[in-house]
């Protein structure tokens, strides 16, 4: 998945107002951010990658950036 899909998959499926350069900025900073929003990514993102992402590791990433780095680590 790539950064453009990523950045519109959150502002769809979470309905956060999210730019490419949002991704940088850390969870605890991230207006509107909370972990319901996580829970959402994480369902999301399965459906959207067609397989399941690791929650361990994505519970450790600092930002969504980290994130997408996870999903895109893990495709083909």
């Amino acid at each position: 998945m790539d950064t453009a899909a990523f950045v519109t998959l959150i502002r769809d499926e979470l309905g956060l107002p999210v730019t490419p350069a949002s991704l940088d900025v850390r969870f605890d900073e991230l207006d509107r951010w909370d972990s319901v929003y996580l829970l959402k990514l994480v369902a999301s993102l399965d459906l959207a990658a067609g397989r399941r992402i690791p929650v361990p590791a994505l519970l450790r990433a600092q930002s969504l950036r980290e994130v997408h780095q996870l999903v895109a680590a893990g495709e083909p």
